[in-house]
């Protein structure tokens, strides 16, 4: 069995405090830099799984990273360097406490929704009698709360951000125009691997009166991918499209009788179905940046981390 990063405790030059998250941990240096490190857990329904799997913190940092630098001419990013294969260290914002979803195609809980009859989310309204997997006449943004560990995201609507002073009209205004253009950039590049992008989110903060793009961009665990070739026939024919995304997993779960919901039972994760979780992140990977996978040497992985990002912040 490969090692996995489940949990760190690092002490960094300049630390003034370390917030764990479902999936990374990040270290606050000084109030001006963090030091995000993308661990092995991996989360669904909002709920981070017992067991770590390996090499998925070195691919989704290596993932976002890429992504980052391809859009730089679109908005500010937070990113600064990645000393570590699984550590991305950039600038300290002040987060939007929402998340930009963006959808360009009619699926996941979106069309559990709209199959239940629901036809507007999020103050959008959507058009009737479509189809699960049929694609929107233009992507929709749909947001939601950035929750507290442990609770939920909220859909909320743009009225709603603005009432609450989430964000001003100017802010809202910005925050639109970079994630409609963001998905925009990452449909042409998914469209270069034979890919289709499906829905992703963006998460946005402030610096110096800046808005930033922060967080991850166009991964696995924040993006559904189709594969293009197919698409049509199997929408056609009202079969499953054939996915890279962790949907995966969630599948795995509610096979498994696991919804997150109080009361359920995390199913066993075997040897085996943690190798084919790592295994299937691997073919995201390779498929999503067109890169092969180079596996990072995993015999102390929190030394090795501690080592880079320490040289990098001297």
């Amino acid at each position: 069995m490969s090692k996995a990063l489940t949990a760190t405790e690092f002490n960094f030059p300049g630390q003034k405090s370390v917030y764990h998250g479902k999936v990374r941990d990040v270290y606050n240096i000084n109030d001006e830099k963090l030091v995000m490190v993308a661990t092995d857990r991996i989360s669904a329904f909002d709920v981070v799984l017992p067991k770590g799997i390996p090499y998925k913190g070195q691919m989704l940092n290596q993932i976002a990273a890429k992504f980052l630098d391809a859009t730089t001419d679109i908005c500010p990013n937070w990113k600064l360097a990645t000393p570590d294969p699984m550590v991305t260290v950039g600038v300290m914002c002040q987060g939007f406490p929402v998340e930009m979803i963006v959808r360009g195609y009619l699926c996941g809980s979106a069309w559990r929704a709209y199959k239940s009859g629901v036809r507007e989310i999020c103050g959008v309204k959507l058009p009737e009698g479509m189809r699960e997997n049929e694609k929107f006449p233009t992507p929709i943004i749909t947001p939601t709360t950035k929750a507290e560990m442990g609770l939920h995201d909220e859909d909320i609507s743009k009225e709603e951000i603005l009432k609450k002073g989430l964000a001003t009209p100017e802010e809202y205004a910005t925050l639109e125009k970079y994630t409609l253009a963001l998905f925009e950039r990452g449909t042409q590049i998914a469209a270069e691997r034979g890919l289709i992008l499906v829905d992703t989110k963006y998460e946005f903060g402030k610096h110096n009166g800046t808005i930033y793009l922060i967080d991850e961009i166009h991964t696995p665990d924040s993006s559904r991918y189709f594969y293009a070739e197919g698409y049509q026939e199997r929408f056609e024919k009202g079969e499953a499209q054939k996915q890279l995304s962790k949907e995966f997993v969630r599948e795995w779960l509610m096979d498994n009788g696991f919804q997150g919901k109080e009361g359920q039972q995390v199913p066993e994760m075997t040897d085996e179905i943690v190798n084919s979780i790592s295994e299937r992140y691997m073919e995201l990977f390779e498929n999503i940046t067109g890169e092969k996978f180079v596996k990072a040497d995993v015999d102390s992985i929190a030394e090795r981390i501690e080592k880079n990002v320490k040289e990098y912040l001297k």
